[in-house]
């Protein structure tokens, strides 16, 4: 495998991203019976390729897009020591890459990316049952902070 390179989406990357996408649902359906029938979307990625709030990453390796990521800025509650955060989101590893540190890769890329807009705090969700990827982020140096709770009403 040659070189990891992260670099910003481009829309010309799209088509994969969408792809990434329903990729990440798929996978997630499992852990989240709230999920909505297909077809759904989480993001607006083409909007987010062209904010100055966002940054879309991709991880391009022998030149084919195998990654993606986005890390967003977001305002926090007035009660924190922070005004804002940046909220990193689609993460996703074509299956074939996994386990080769890309992702690792690219949270440093958008840790990068939060400092340069003078952000000191980096959050991200993930399902509880999900422990691989629970591992992969504690690896990166995230913490388990709060759980989120859910029952549905009879």
């Amino acid at each position: 495998m040659k070189e990891i390179q992260v670099r910003p989406a481009l829309l010309e990357d799209l088509p994969t991203l969408l792809e990434f996408e329903q990729g990440i649902i798929t996978f997630e359906r499992p852990f989240d019976p709230t999920l909505d029938n297909d077809p759904i979307s989480y993001y607006d990625i083409k909007a987010m390729i062209g904010s100055e709030n966002a940054e879309v990453v991709v991880a391009i390796v022998d030149d084919k897009v195998v990654a993606s990521a986005y890390g967003k800025i977001v305002e926090a509650k007035p009660y924190f020591k922070y005004d804002k955060y940046a909220y990193l989101g689609f993460m996703f590893v074509h299956s074939e890459y996994r386990g080769k540190g890309i992702n690792g890769k690219i949270i440093k890329n958008l840790s990068h990316w939060a400092k340069s807009k003078n952000i000191t705090e980096i959050q991200l969700q993930v399902y509880d049952e999900n422990d691989s990827a629970i591992r992969a982020y504690e690896k990166a140096g995230f913490k388990k902070y709060m759980v989120t709770m859910r029952m549905e009403v009879e």
